[in-house]
Protein backbone atom coordinates (compact mmCIF):
# COMPACT_ATOMS: atom_id res chain seq x y z
CA UNK A 1 0.00 0.00 0.00
CA UNK A 2 1.06 3.20 -0.66
CA UNK A 3 2.92 5.05 1.97
CA UNK A 4 1.34 8.28 1.44
CA UNK A 5 -2.51 6.41 1.08
CA UNK A 6 -1.68 5.01 4.54
CA UNK A 7 -0.96 8.29 6.28
CA UNK A 8 -3.97 10.22 4.68
CA UNK A 9 -6.34 7.05 5.50
CA UNK A 10 -5.01 7.21 9.13
CA UNK A 11 -5.87 10.84 9.65
CA UNK A 12 -8.71 11.05 7.80
CA UNK A 13 -11.50 7.53 8.02
CA UNK A 14 -11.86 8.73 11.70
CA UNK A 15 -12.90 12.07 11.36
CA UNK A 16 -15.47 10.93 8.49
CA UNK A 17 -16.61 8.08 10.27
CA UNK A 18 -17.68 10.35 12.88
CA UNK A 19 -18.21 13.21 11.22
CA UNK A 20 -21.10 11.07 9.39
CA UNK A 21 -21.89 9.74 12.89
CA UNK A 22 -22.42 12.56 14.25
CA UNK A 23 -24.85 14.20 10.57
CA UNK A 24 -27.31 11.21 10.43
CA UNK A 25 -27.58 11.61 14.47
CA UNK A 26 -28.54 14.87 13.86
CA UNK A 27 -31.43 14.06 11.65
CA UNK A 28 -32.56 11.97 13.71
CA UNK A 29 -32.72 14.37 17.19
CA UNK A 30 -34.04 17.00 14.92
CA UNK A 31 -36.86 14.63 13.91
CA UNK A 32 -37.37 13.35 17.25
CA UNK A 33 -37.75 16.63 18.42
CA UNK A 34 -40.62 17.55 16.23
CA UNK A 35 -42.68 14.88 16.81
CA UNK A 36 -41.39 11.87 14.79
CA UNK A 37 -39.70 8.86 16.97
CA UNK A 38 -39.77 6.92 14.03
CA UNK A 39 -35.71 7.38 13.54
CA UNK A 40 -35.54 7.02 17.52
CA UNK A 41 -37.37 3.86 17.95
CA UNK A 42 -35.00 2.38 15.01
CA UNK A 43 -31.84 2.86 17.47
CA UNK A 44 -30.87 5.85 15.00
CA UNK A 45 -30.69 8.43 17.55
CA UNK A 46 -27.07 7.66 18.21
CA UNK A 47 -23.84 8.81 18.34
CA UNK A 48 -23.10 4.31 17.80
CA UNK A 49 -21.21 4.31 13.89
CA UNK A 50 -22.47 1.00 13.97
CA UNK A 51 -25.82 1.84 13.53
CA UNK A 52 -25.57 4.40 11.07
CA UNK A 53 -23.12 2.56 8.84
CA UNK A 54 -23.96 1.12 5.76
CA UNK A 55 -22.27 -2.41 4.92
CA UNK A 56 -22.00 -1.41 0.68
CA UNK A 57 -21.60 2.17 1.15
CA UNK A 58 -19.01 1.08 3.58
CA UNK A 59 -17.04 -0.84 1.81
CA UNK A 60 -17.16 1.50 -1.78
CA UNK A 61 -15.93 4.47 0.73
CA UNK A 62 -12.65 1.75 0.45
CA UNK A 63 -12.44 1.07 -2.98
CA UNK A 64 -12.93 4.27 -4.13
CA UNK A 65 -10.01 5.32 -1.45
CA UNK A 66 -12.24 7.55 0.71
CA UNK A 67 -13.35 9.89 -2.66
CA UNK A 68 -17.40 7.87 -2.76
CA UNK A 69 -19.47 6.00 0.08
CA UNK A 70 -22.51 6.44 2.06
CA UNK A 71 -23.92 5.87 5.84
CA UNK A 72 -27.95 4.27 6.16
CA UNK A 73 -30.41 6.95 5.30
CA UNK A 74 -32.13 7.61 8.33
CA UNK A 75 -36.04 7.51 7.70
CA UNK A 76 -38.44 9.52 9.28
CA UNK A 77 -42.48 9.64 8.91
CA UNK A 78 -43.55 13.30 7.78
CA UNK A 79 -47.41 12.58 8.82
CA UNK A 80 -45.99 12.88 12.18
CA UNK A 81 -44.85 16.28 11.96
CA UNK A 82 -47.59 19.09 12.23
CA UNK A 83 -46.10 20.65 9.41
CA UNK A 84 -45.32 18.64 7.07
CA UNK A 85 -43.03 20.53 4.99
CA UNK A 86 -41.35 22.92 7.72
CA UNK A 87 -40.91 19.21 9.13
CA UNK A 88 -39.04 17.69 6.11
CA UNK A 89 -37.10 20.85 6.16
CA UNK A 90 -35.51 21.33 9.46
CA UNK A 91 -35.03 17.24 9.73
CA UNK A 92 -32.68 17.61 6.09
CA UNK A 93 -30.78 20.65 7.19
CA UNK A 94 -30.28 19.59 10.49
CA UNK A 95 -27.82 17.13 8.70
CA UNK A 96 -25.63 19.67 6.96
CA UNK A 97 -26.18 21.86 9.89
CA UNK A 98 -24.16 19.83 11.81
CA UNK A 99 -21.11 19.35 9.75
CA UNK A 100 -20.76 23.10 9.39
CA UNK A 101 -20.78 23.12 13.54
CA UNK A 102 -18.63 20.52 13.85
CA UNK A 103 -16.18 22.31 11.39
CA UNK A 104 -16.51 25.52 13.11
CA UNK A 105 -15.57 23.49 16.68
CA UNK A 106 -12.40 22.38 14.98
CA UNK A 107 -11.50 25.57 13.27
CA UNK A 108 -11.18 26.85 16.92
CA UNK A 109 -8.65 23.84 17.90
CA UNK A 110 -6.78 24.43 14.96
CA UNK A 111 -6.77 28.37 15.64
CA UNK A 112 -5.56 27.67 19.17
CA UNK A 113 -3.06 24.92 17.96
CA UNK A 114 -1.40 27.20 15.87
CA UNK A 115 -1.23 29.97 17.97
CA UNK A 116 0.43 27.72 20.58
CA UNK A 117 3.01 27.20 18.08
CA UNK A 118 1.84 24.05 15.83
CA UNK A 119 3.67 24.15 12.27
CA UNK A 120 6.61 25.68 13.61
CA UNK A 121 7.98 24.66 17.01
CA UNK A 122 5.67 21.20 16.48
CA UNK A 123 6.08 19.51 13.82
CA UNK A 124 5.71 15.73 15.35
CA UNK A 125 4.14 14.19 18.77
CA UNK A 126 0.85 14.49 20.49
CA UNK A 127 0.23 18.29 19.33
CA UNK A 128 0.83 17.67 15.64
CA UNK A 129 -1.12 14.63 16.08
CA UNK A 130 -4.32 16.50 17.40
CA UNK A 131 -3.28 19.57 14.86
CA UNK A 132 -3.95 16.80 11.88
CA UNK A 133 -7.35 15.18 12.63
CA UNK A 134 -9.19 18.76 13.97
CA UNK A 135 -7.63 20.67 10.58
CA UNK A 136 -8.78 17.39 8.64
CA UNK A 137 -12.10 17.68 10.34
CA UNK A 138 -12.47 21.43 9.56
CA UNK A 139 -12.31 20.43 5.70
CA UNK A 140 -14.01 17.10 5.72
CA UNK A 141 -16.86 18.58 7.52
CA UNK A 142 -17.38 21.38 5.41
CA UNK A 143 -17.11 19.09 2.39
CA UNK A 144 -19.91 16.95 3.73
CA UNK A 145 -22.26 19.97 4.69
CA UNK A 146 -22.03 21.51 1.05
CA UNK A 147 -21.92 17.82 -1.04
CA UNK A 148 -24.84 17.10 1.05
CA UNK A 149 -26.94 20.96 0.14
CA UNK A 150 -26.92 19.98 -3.65
CA UNK A 151 -30.55 19.88 -4.52
CA UNK A 152 -29.99 16.15 -6.02
CA UNK A 153 -32.29 13.18 -4.64
CA UNK A 154 -31.65 11.29 -2.09
CA UNK A 155 -28.74 14.36 -0.86
CA UNK A 156 -30.68 16.51 1.97
CA UNK A 157 -30.83 19.38 -0.78
CA UNK A 158 -33.50 17.79 -2.26
CA UNK A 159 -35.60 17.86 0.83
CA UNK A 160 -34.19 21.68 1.68
CA UNK A 161 -35.68 22.28 -1.70
CA UNK A 162 -38.83 20.49 -1.33
CA UNK A 163 -39.53 22.01 2.10
CA UNK A 164 -38.58 25.75 0.61
CA UNK A 165 -40.21 25.39 -2.58
CA UNK A 166 -43.96 26.29 -2.83
CA UNK A 167 -46.72 24.17 -3.57
CA UNK A 168 -46.83 24.70 -7.02
CA UNK A 169 -43.65 22.25 -7.27
CA UNK A 170 -44.60 19.82 -5.49
CA UNK A 171 -45.33 17.64 -8.06
CA UNK A 172 -42.46 18.29 -10.24
CA UNK A 173 -39.97 18.05 -7.24
CA UNK A 174 -41.54 14.63 -6.40
CA UNK A 175 -41.21 13.06 -10.10
CA UNK A 176 -37.28 14.24 -9.30
CA UNK A 177 -37.24 11.79 -6.82
CA UNK A 178 -37.48 9.43 -9.14
CA UNK A 179 -34.27 10.17 -11.51
CA UNK A 180 -32.01 12.68 -9.06
CA UNK A 181 -30.29 9.31 -7.98
CA UNK A 182 -29.16 8.95 -11.84
CA UNK A 183 -28.37 12.30 -12.32
CA UNK A 184 -25.94 12.59 -9.52
CA UNK A 185 -24.21 8.87 -9.45
CA UNK A 186 -23.21 10.24 -13.35
CA UNK A 187 -21.81 13.40 -11.90
CA UNK A 188 -20.00 11.34 -9.67
CA UNK A 189 -18.73 8.62 -11.99
CA UNK A 190 -17.32 11.58 -14.43
CA UNK A 191 -14.85 12.87 -11.44
CA UNK A 192 -14.19 9.24 -11.65
CA UNK A 193 -13.00 8.96 -15.12
CA UNK A 194 -11.54 12.46 -15.84
CA UNK A 195 -9.30 14.65 -14.43
CA UNK A 196 -11.61 17.02 -12.50
CA UNK A 197 -14.52 16.43 -10.30
CA UNK A 198 -17.90 18.39 -11.11
CA UNK A 199 -18.84 17.87 -7.52
CA UNK A 200 -15.75 19.41 -6.20
CA UNK A 201 -16.44 22.51 -8.72
CA UNK A 202 -19.71 23.49 -7.28
CA UNK A 203 -18.24 22.60 -3.67
CA UNK A 204 -14.75 23.58 -3.79
CA UNK A 205 -15.11 27.52 -3.28
CA UNK A 206 -17.24 27.15 -0.52
CA UNK A 207 -15.51 24.64 1.18
CA UNK A 208 -12.41 26.69 0.45
CA UNK A 209 -13.57 29.96 1.92
CA UNK A 210 -15.23 28.72 4.71
CA UNK A 211 -11.94 26.59 5.79
CA UNK A 212 -10.00 29.71 5.36
CA UNK A 213 -12.47 31.56 7.42
CA UNK A 214 -12.91 29.20 10.18
CA UNK A 215 -9.14 27.90 10.63
CA UNK A 216 -7.29 31.29 9.73
CA UNK A 217 -5.30 29.56 7.01
CA UNK A 218 -5.98 28.70 3.62
CA UNK A 219 -7.08 25.17 2.77
CA UNK A 220 -3.36 24.34 0.92
CA UNK A 221 -1.53 25.25 3.88
CA UNK A 222 -4.28 23.21 6.25
CA UNK A 223 -3.22 20.47 3.86
CA UNK A 224 0.13 20.33 4.26
CA UNK A 225 0.01 21.05 7.93
CA UNK A 226 -1.63 17.55 7.94
CA UNK A 227 -0.01 15.27 5.54
CA UNK A 228 3.33 17.24 6.10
Amino acid sequence: MDPSFLKFAITFAPVLLFSLTFHEAAHAWMSNRLGDPTARLLGRLSLNPLVHLDLFGTLMLFLSQFRFGWAKPVPFDPRNFKDVKQGIFLTAAAGPASNVILAIGCGLVVRSLIASGWGVQFHDGFTAGLGRIFAQGVITNLALAFFNLIPLPPLDGSKILYGLAPSSWERMLIQFERFGPMVLMMIIMVGFVARFSPIWMIIGPFVNTLTYVISGVPVGVLYALIYS
